[in-house]
């Protein structure tokens, strides 16, 4: 047996020439999960459409964050709030490009989908969000998961209500998000 490094700070054993694998589960973890669109439509303030999925980290079989489904829903809202074809430009997450999400968008005949680039968050106006959000002067640490929870819908809220600060998120991505 010969002792390998897992972290700086941690160690354990393992057998010569192979690294250990340490298997940790997150049962019982709880977090709030959050997802995002930023819609424009030619001649309106741009929108911001988001849903929160808590998870309370206590029931066998749960979903920890968001599915395919959860997903597929966001463009759903906004074509029902924006009247209109749908063009979404979104990354790489790995439910965003899973085979069931490919078969939820290809029974959406109004929904159009560009593919950013593997390691692109610069082009995701969405990423702004949640840099925006993640700077506010709160402690975080300091709420349970409730008051956590509360204070992000707050502040998504009233982002929704900033269409310059939302017009700003798309500038900074560089992207001509106007329709074919």
């Amino acid at each position: 047996m010969a002792h390998h490094k897992k972290r700086a700070a941690d160690r354990t054993w393992g057998r010569r020439g192979r690294t250990p694998v340490v298997r940790v589960t997150a049962a019982g973890t709880k977090r709030v999960s959050m997802a995002a669109l930023i819609c424009t439509k030619p001649g309106r303030r741009p929108r911001l459409i988001h849903r929160i999925h808590l998870d309370r980290g206590s029931a066998k079989g749960r979903h920890k964050g968001f599915t395919e489904t959860d997903y597929a829903r966001l463009p759903d809202a906004a074509h029902q709030q924006l009247g209109g074809p749908i063009v979404l430009v979104r990354d790489n997450l790995n439910t965003h490009v899973s085979r069931t999400m490919r078969e939820l968008i290809a029974a959406r005949s109004w929904l159009t989908v560009y593919q950013l680039p593997p390691y692109a968050p610069e082009f995701n106006p969405v990423e702004g969000v949640w840099s925006h959000l993640k700077r506010s002067p709160a402690n975080l640490t300091e709420h349970n998961l409730d008051q956590l929870t509360a204070l992000v819908k707050t502040r998504l809220k009233q982002m929704q209500y900033r269409p310059r600060l939302i017009k700003g998120l798309m500038a900074k991505t560089g992207l001509d998000l106007q329709p074919p």
